[in-house]
């Protein structure tokens, strides 16, 4: 519950002097502002000018690029991918960063690397900071190793100092992101146990909200033009209310609910993502991004990798699996997105949409995303791209 109070001029002229008497009498009381606990600015609904973002998640590409992949555009002529995806209306990349990976891929060395190629293509850049060595989502948020043995204070601090040095790393060689992600997935919190909530962890809510209050301290410290939006990312549809609740009590400080929908994973009846979505949009203050999303354009496969599409019962129904109901979905997502009240809907972000079967027809480590790529099996575009300039 929202509630708005309105003073006439009569009641300011009395009241102001008051406030300020008060808070000369209380000055040395005073304490400093760190950021922490402040609410989100309120969006205009009048406001036209807000960016709408056309988002694609390209943290396998660099890894891609070591195999000289080719793509080719709608007349199979060999294309520079990110110019070409700019020229499509793609105005945003996401990347993933891990703490400290096994091998270079995900690490702070390539995505700042990348993301100096991004800023050249004229694109923005969100940065998904996972606080993990791996992949965390929602079954999986390991602490980095760096961390393992630390307490909870030391962890705060770690966190913080982190953060900063990473958004200023961005910061120095002129790629600042326009988006931090705060954790990946984090349906059940972050750097697991200390940050876990859920299940037998639902009392340790202050310890995770500390945790990520102290990181968007980092980024609000070396933000210092206020240039980037903070977003939280819960996985899913189902649930979400429950979880950013728990912010909106705090009174955390971010500007972005971030959503992931996949048929597979959370539920093909696209009238109730609708639904959900304005539902969401509904309950609070922050902007809505759908942050991960994907649909398969074949059901079939393009090497020997085990695929995560391949059933028909994963899709929607009127949304066949065919380059054209690729293309129909995105479509109807982007509207879903782009109708919500109050100007609410930020953008979309396809997943991985270059993951294409990179390593060869017979590679078992390749790919398990070639059939919901925006590529076919040939690395030529697909209709979908038609779509990913749409408001």
């Amino acid at each position: 519950m929202h509630v708005l109070f309105h003073f006439n001029n009569k009641a300011l002229f009395i009241i102001l002097p008051l406030i300020l008497l008060l808070s000369c009498c209380n000055k040395n009381d005073s304490k400093v502002d760190t950021g922490i606990g402040k609410p989100p600015d309120p969006i205009d609904p009048t406001d036209t000018t807000q960016t709408f973002y056309h988002g694609v998640d390209l943290s396998f590409q660099p890894q891609i690029e070591e195999y000289q992949t080719i793509y080719l555009d709608e007349d199979s002529s060999a294309i520079d991918l990110l110019p070409y995806l700019k020229s499509k209306g793609i105005n945003l990349v996401r990347l993933r960063l891990w703490h400290t990976p096994e091998n270079i891929h995900s690490s702070l060395e390539e995505v700042l690397a990348y993301s100096e190629k991004i800023k050249q293509a004229g694109m923005g850049i969100l940065l998904d900071i996972h606080y993990s060595d791996t992949w965390a989502d929602p079954g999986n948020q390991e602490v980095p190793a760096a961390w393992s043995n630390l307490s909870f204070s030391e962890i705060k601090d770690s966190v913080y100092q982190y953060t900063f040095k990473v958004l200023k790393e961005f910061k120095d060689q002129n790629t600042f992101p326009v988006i931090v992600q705060i954790g990946n997935e984090t349906n059940s919190g972050f750097l697991w146990d200390q940050g876990k909530v859920g299940g037998d962890f639902e009392n340790n809510w202050p310890n995770y909200i500390d945790l990520v209050n102290i990181a968007i301290k980092g980024v609000r410290d070396i933000d210092e033009n206020d240039e980037v939006e903070v977003m939280i990312h819960w996985a899913g549809l189902n649930g979400a209310i429950w979880y950013f609740d728990h912010f909106e009590q705090a009174n955390v400080d971010f500007d972005i609910i971030g959503l992931s929908y996949y048929s597979k994973w959370h539920g093909n009846d696209l009238g109730e993502v609708e639904n959900q979505i304005v539902e969401i949009s509904q309950n609070f203050t922050q902007k809505i991004m759908v942050v991960e999303t994907a649909y398969p354009w074949t059901l079939e496969w393009n090497d020997w990798t085990n695929n995560s599409w391949g059933l028909e019962n994963q899709l929607i129904p009127g949304y066949p699996a065919t380059p054209e109901g690729q293309k129909m979905y995105m479509e109807e997502l982007i509207n879903i997105i782009g109708d919500l009240n109050q100007n609410k809907g930020l953008g979309f972000c396809y997943w991985a949409p270059d993951w294409v079967a990179y390593k060869g027809p017979e590679a078992t480590d390749g790919s398990i995303w070639e059939n919901a790529a925006i590529f076919d099996f040939n690395n030529k575009i697909l209709p979908v791209i038609e779509s990913f300039n749409m408001e």
